[in-house]
């Protein structure tokens, strides 16, 4: 007995073979370490590698170092925008302290820093006299730290009095108390 196949005939559609079944995955796993193996082989530069605790950053391929400290990029980013000189400025309010020494900051308060010159508030009036004495050393010592010609002179003022020329006990034309407050 013989087979005889007849051709397919030009005019009529051909149905070609319906698409197998999906294999089953035996290893729900396997898919994901495919692609990772895929993902690695192409291009092993590409996939950060993870390090142990201490160890620095191994160079990427082409030379390039992607990764870097935060304080590197912050640093760099203040010099593009030109932040340097406000930084600096606000140095004398957060550094005041140990600038001056732990004695003269309790007694002190920076108010302000405009046109290099270093608004001060003294808590007495023998405070303000004693930082007037210590305004070239203070000018010196800021000067080191922030950079040479950053201040020029500090204004210190003493204390706050109130006011004595409202109120019950008042008298016109007089020369009100004689206290320093502080």
């Amino acid at each position: 007995m013989t087979d005889d196949v007849d051709p397919p005939d030009p005019d009529q559609d051909v149905q070609a073979d319906p698409a197998p079944p999906p294999k089953k995955v035996d290893d729900p796993m396997r898919l994901a370490r495919e692609l990772a193996d895929a993902y690695r082989s192409a291009d092993p530069g590409a996939v950060p590698r993870r390090r142990r605790r201490g160890q620095r950053p191994v160079p990427r391929r082409g030379g390039r170092d992607d990764a870097m400290p935060l304080s590197a990029a912050l640093g760099d980013l203040v010099d593009q925008q030109g932040w340097t000189d406000q930084l600096a400025a606000s140095r004398v309010f957060t550094d005041w302290a140990a600038i001056v020494g732990p004695d003269i900051a309790t007694h002190s308060l920076v108010e302000g820093f405009a046109d290099q010159v270093v608004s001060v508030r003294a808590d007495s009036s023998a405070w303000r006299k004693e930082l007037q004495l210590l305004a070239p050393r203070i000018v010196a010592r800021l000067n080191e730290e922030l950079g040479q010609g950053s201040v020029l002179r500090i204004d210190v003022r003493g204390p706050e009095a109130p006011s004595w020329k409202y109120g019950k006990r008042t008298v016109r034309g007089g020369r009100g108390p004689r206290d320093t407050y502080g």
